[in-house]
């Protein structure tokens, strides 16, 4: 930006980065349309990412920029990779994302760390905590809203808080402590048929022979290509998207915990939706990947 311009930045801020994300997404399409992308437009690409440099460690760049950079890694942009950072632009230029629901599910996380920072959940604070979500319902469908809602209506249905109960809210709530202090939000729960389950299979059975893997998220150990590696050489087959043909999506231990949708992206989104319309499917931490790994070698 010209110096000259920059006093005038701060009225400006909202357009500028809807208009970033509107760019990159304009790019994407432009660059994708004919099905196959040359260096020259490859290169414009890299000059996106190149303009927002600086810009890689404040929201919402810093949800957008590593999933470009990853994307670009290996220097081919597939159809997987393009379908991922359309998705994400989408939601990050929804004027509900910017005005409703990044700022008040930051604020829900955070609450729930709060109400649990003294290690006791109480009727008192799940009545208000169920008011507070009755205000907010357009956060909706949105991870944790539906879990949290679920929890509180089974939770309160004999009006009382019994020890096992608790112990679930706790260890529940806890997840959102990470909030503070800027680690990854590993064990997410979502709601199937009014019952609070893990998004990550619990210690799951995992066989690789004949299976298809699906991948998501960074890896904190190994590259995309080496996990395929993996995972060939066991008999499985790794393929880029999700579909009801996938027997297991494995989710990267490497997360962004600014990400307003914690966890969530697009093929877990997509995995959710196959898992609740009856498909069987795991979806797994890359940590008891790497476990089914070593009892395999």
């Amino acid at each position: 930006m010209h110096p000259d311009h920059l006093k005038y930045a701060k009225f400006t801020t909202r357009a500028q980065l809807e208009k970033s994300v509107n760019s990159l997404l304009g790019i994407i399409e432009g660059v994708s349309i004919d099905g196959a992308i040359n260096v020259s437009e490859y290169d414009f690409l890299h000059l996106w990412l190149s303009e927002h440099a600086e810009l890689q460690d404040r929201h919402p760049f810093n949800e957008l920029v590593p999933v470009v950079q990853a994307a670009m890694t290996d220097g081919v942009l597939t159809q997987d990779e393009q379908e991922d950072i359309i998705w994400l632009c989408e939601r990050l230029r929804s004027t509900e994302y910017y005005d409703k629901t990044t700022a008040d599910l930051q604020r829900l996380h955070a609450m729930l760390g709060g109400i649990v920072a003294d290690g006791h959940i109480s009727e008192e604070e799940l009545r208000g905590l169920s008011s507070w979500l009755q205000d907010h319902e357009h956060l909706k469908t949105c991870w944790p809203y539906d879990e949290i809602e679920s929890l509180i209506i089974a939770v309160l249905a004999d009006k009382k808080i019994d020890e096992q109960e608790h112990k679930m809210l706790k260890d529940f709530f806890s997840e959102f402590i990470a909030v503070l202090d800027g680690r990854t939000i590993v064990s997410p729960s979502i709601s199937e048929d009014v019952t609070l389950v893990g998004l990550c299979a619990v210690c799951p059975e995992i066989e690789f022979e004949g299976s298809k893997f699906c991948f998501t998220g960074a890896s904190t150990r190994y590259t995309r290509s080496q996990l395929a590696e993996i995972v060939n050489r066991l008999g499985g087959e790794v393929v880029p998207s999700m579909s009801a043909k996938v027997s297991y999506l494995i989710i990267g231990a490497d997360g962004n915990p600014c990400w307003a949708y914690a966890c969530y992206g697009r093929k877990v989104e997509k995995a959710v939706e196959l898992r609740k319309s009856g498909t069987r499917l795991l979806i797994v931490h890359e940590n008891d990947f790497h476990d089914a790994v070593a009892d395999c070698e």
